[in-house]
């Protein structure tokens, strides 16, 4: 039977070995798969991540409000290796009973508070330390209206897009075709939107734009599927301006490597537990 002739099943069975980036890890339940607790630093804010882009999202708020001199948020970022399933271990379900990265326990609070998915991390951090959500209402709504867009569309950037174009192990024109169309569209809404402002809500810098930066920003930058030129990202050119611009933030830098475990050597900073060790404990450090 060609691909072209699969029928679904009345009911549908799991295969396990269905082959394709992540297979081994993907699976139809929830729970826990076997039995370890996380590790605890001494900051306040622990996270457990991976610098995908919905990890560098949390790191970069984190880094930004440092920057800014807000001592309580001092954090220790343990790196979850999803490869390994360690985002099933029952301490990571406790903390995240969705099992995806980035999930935040807060001990400056007893007992400590867990906060899962990204933009409720982002939600939390700004709330928490006032920071990077606008206060008047008009500001805040907006920077919120483009804080939720993120959350509905870029799983059609990352599962939808990225998934066909650049893990699946097949290539499916249908597939691929959709889902481009479905990423152009979306750029095209962020480029019109920043034809009017500096940042994705307004003149503002806010959570808004550290939660579309690590997709949309790294895809025209071609930092992510390798799809720049697929894509024609140079068409998007106030999208490629916010990118430069954001990306070249000092706080961003930093973040964007916590917890990456790909890339240059430099930029893999597997661990985070002060802000020395972004000089000291880069993986080209560490192995040189």
């Amino acid at each position: 039977m060609s691909k072209n002739d699969y029928q679904p099943p009345k009911v549908w069975e799991w295969k396990q070995n269905n082959g394709g980036a992540f297979a081994n890890i993907n699976r139809p339940v929830s729970g826990p798969t076997h039995e370890k607790a996380l590790p605890v630093g001494t900051h306040p804010l622990q996270l457990y991540s991976l610098g995908t882009p919905n990890g560098q999202k949390v790191t970069i708020m984190l880094e930004e409000l440092l920057a800014l001199g807000v001592t309580g948020a001092e954090y220790d970022a343990w790196m979850i290796r999803i490869g390994d399933g360690d985002q099933f271990s029952s301490g990571f379900v406790d903390v995240n009973p969705n099992s995806k990265i980035p999930a935040l326990s807060d001990h400056s609070v007893n007992p400590p508070l867990r906060v899962f998915e990204s933009g409720s991390i982002l939600l939390y951090l700004a709330e928490k330390f006032g920071h990077f959500l606008p206060k008047d209402p008009a500001g805040r709504t907006e920077a919120l209206n483009w804080l939720f867009w993120l959350q509905g569309a870029a799983p059609l950037l990352g599962g939808g897009f990225g998934h066909f174009y650049n893990y699946a192990p097949v290539k499916i024109e249908y597939a691929i075709d959709r889902y481009a169309m479905e990423a152009k569209r979306q750029l095209d809404v962020l480029d019109k939107q920043l034809a009017r402002s500096r940042y994705v809500a307004g003149e503002e810098y806010t959570i808004a734009d550290m939660a579309i930066w690590p997709w949309y920003g790294n895809v025209v930058l071609g930092a992510v599927y390798n799809a720049a030129e697929f894509l024609d990202a140079e068409s998007y050119k106030n999208v490629l301006r916010w990118a430069q611009d954001v990306g070249n933030r000092p706080a961003v830098k930093r973040g964007r490597i916590v917890n990456r475990a790909q890339g240059p050597l430099n930029e893999q900073l597997h661990e985070r537990h002060s802000a020395s060790d972004f000089d000291t404990n880069t993986e080209d450090k560490r192995q040189g």
